[in-house]
């Protein structure tokens, strides 16, 4: 059971008024809630004092506590009770499943005429007020860090030119030991930042449960209290090491004291200190911020009594998750809608799925090296990343049959096979191929002139083509019956005698 209830400065300023009107001890206790006893040793410790009602009005709650309870000078035991290390229990109160009361009754097993519950639980708040806000958050081991990005840049200097470049700097921290991780990347895009959350989580050797980032657009696609739309590609970094995404809330600065304090601190440390350093490369900021952050972890705080290094070796460390056997790589999410050629854009290059896909919605997961199609939630297409080269990337097995036995052509093969019938047949086949919207729609036209010409004179074959040509035929059935009439190629039309003498064609004396 606990003791009996220590007064707090309220109840003993209460205790005073109702005293000085002639009320007992007795009904004091029972108007203020407290027992008798306890109204009794805070009127003796107030005579003891010279205290009577009314106090003066410079007499703060700090001052008449510190008068009545708290020791002073050479005199011992002025306050009644052995206090216990409050930063001691500040920081063991960060650790999982942890309580004021299992603290107390601790407290009570060492020292049992210690404080009761009460009066513990009121002096430790009074300890946590002398914390700065950052201390005075309650987060336990291993559940949380807190992301953002420095608002201030840091200059890099290119050595071949001189341009200077500004690096953003990402800043991550533990919640309960505030152990800092910083890094310089050169934007606050989803690549750069996905991987200074893999880098965060393999320096501190572990996960937490939840990741806390501010409602930048690489975290959050849209922002909201209820149900905030968390990018994709982030979710699925966060799935990776089994860790939750919750964002902070907009415009509620206290949700995210944690990190913005810890923002505070690292650009003292790494701008401040650094402020007359020039580098020439991410690399070499990246290894004085190292340092910069390994000083910072190592300082010792001043009302805890230890380090945040400290904290994290003895408390939050070994409650992170352990890491995946694999770093995650990152990949970049997004949906494509199926074309009628059953192909899908990225970034300017098109990959094939199976042509029964044709008008349907799919997710793409896009990395450095493979595009991966997924229809459903299953995989049903993987394509090598295109940076150079022909435009689309179709695997033939995503082809229907009917369009299978034309994937080894190209326009190209064409014109080479043509080239060497002659220039007509050349200049014949690419009209084909021009005239048609797509060229493939004209392959079965070219592989059926081109096989008619097979065993044909060379002469004979070069004049169907002029003669196609210059009357514009341009369909199979046609060229081939020119092919099978020999002609000679056509004479050059003079201005007196037309080319074709028919009755029907007038001249031109008929104008005149």
């Amino acid at each position: 059971m606990p003791a009996k209830r220590e007064l707090t400065m309220r109840q003993m300023r209460q205790v005073l008024r109702l005293r000085a009107s002639g009320m007992s001890a007795r009904e004091i206790g029972r108007t203020v809630g407290v027992a008798r006893s306890t109204v009794q040793d805070g009127l003796r410790r107030a005579q003891a004092k010279g205290l009577t009602w009314p106090l003066p009005e410079t007499l703060t709650d700090a001052v008449l506590e510190e008068r009545l309870f708290t020791r002073s000078g050479s005199l011992q035991g002025q306050r009644r009770r052995a206090e216990p290390d409050w930063a001691h229990l500040a920081r063991e109160l960060k650790r999982p499943g942890v309580t004021l009361m299992i603290l107390w009754e601790e407290y009570r097993a060492a020292i049992p005429d210690g404080y009761g519950y009460s009066r513990f639980c009121d002096l430790f708040r009074e300890f946590e007020r002398r914390l700065s806000p950052v201390m005075r958050q309650q987060h336990n081991a291993g559940e949380k860090v807190f992301v953002d990005y420095s608002g201030k840049r840091l200059p890099i200097t290119d050595p071949l030119t001189g341009e200077v470049r500004l690096a953003e700097i990402f800043v991550g921290v533990l919640g309960a030991s505030s152990f800092t991780f910083a890094e310089a990347t050169w934007s606050q895009q989803l690549p750069d930042f996905i991987g200074s959350h893999v880098r965060m989580f393999k320096a501190f050797c572990g996960a937490p449960r939840l990741i806390v980032p501010d409602n930048l657009k690489s975290a959050v696609n849209k922002a909201s209290f209820f149900d905030p739309e968390i990018n994709r590609s982030y979710g699925m970094m966060a799935s990776h090491y089994e860790a939750g995404i919750l964002p902070t809330r907009a415009r509620k600065p206290r949700d995210k004291a944690k990190v913005e304090a810890g923002v505070r601190i690292a650009q003292g440390y790494i701008l401040g200190r650094m402020r007359n350093r020039i580098f020439f490369s991410l690399a070499e900021a990246n290894a004085a911020i190292a340092d910069a952050v390994g000083m910072l972890n190592a300082k010792v705080m001043r009302r805890i009594g230890v380090s945040r290094a400290h904290l994290f070796e003895t408390i939050e460390g070994p409650a992170l998750c352990a890491l995946p056997t694999e770093d995650y790589a990152f990949a970049e999410w997004k949906m494509a809608r199926v074309g009628i050629d059953y192909h899908v854009e990225a970034h300017g290059y098109f990959y094939s799925v199976p042509f029964g896909l044709i008008g349907r919605e799919v997710d793409l997961r896009i990395t450095a090296r493979t595009i991966e199609v997924f229809a459903g939630g299953v995989r049903v297409a993987t394509h090598e990343r295109r940076y150079r080269g022909s435009a689309h990337g179709t695997d033939p097995a995503h082809m229907p049959k009917s369009h299978r036995r034309y994937a080894a052509y190209s326009p190209e093969r064409f014109r080479s096979w043509a080239r060497h019938v002659g220039p007509n047949t050349e200049g014949l086949i690419l009209a084909i191929l021009s005239r048609r919207r797509h060229p493939e729609q004209g392959f079965r036209t070219c592989i059926g002139v081109l096989q008619k010409m097979r065993g044909v004179p060379v002469e004979q074959a070069e004049a169907a083509a002029a003669r196609a040509l210059d009357l514009n035929l341009f369909a199979y059935r046609d060229i081939a019956a020119l092919i099978d009439k020999p002609v000679s190629a056509p004479a050059k039309a003079t201005t007196d005698t037309p080319a074709i003498s028919h009755r029907n064609l007038r001249g031109k004396s008929y104008f005149h």
